[in-house]
């Protein structure tokens, strides 16, 4: 009998595995990314919501960014800073309607 890793089944059970393993780790990499698509379209929406208080323009020159990623950065940890706050402000303002999102990045 041959060691098994010079048995050619024994490599195919390897490769079984590693596939199975990496095909998964990609779904689950993509439903993260999917979910955190999600997340940052709705932030952007409360923001606009917020800023906006019911009127069709909002007013500018308010501290409402800076001060959100202050509070949220000292929540939450990194990724709410000032650039990526108005960057999900710009994802909420480019496609008002989230169900188009994904089919547009995927």
């Amino acid at each position: 009998m041959q060691p098994p890793n010079k048995d050619t089944n024994y490599q195919k059970l390897i490769e079984n595995i590693g596939d199975a393993y990496q095909n998964s780790k990609k779904k689950a990499t993509s439903a993260i990314n999917t979910q955190m698509l999600e997340a940052y379209w709705e932030i952007g929406k409360y923001i606009i919501e917020f800023e906006q208080e019911g009127n069709l323009k909002a007013e500018y020159g308010k501290m409402l960014l800076e001060n959100l990623s202050k509070e949220l950065s000292l929540r939450y940890g990194s990724g709410f800073n000032r650039t990526n706050l108005t960057y999900m402000r710009l994802l909420y303002d480019k496609y008002p309607i989230c169900g188009t999102l994904s089919h547009k990045f995927s």
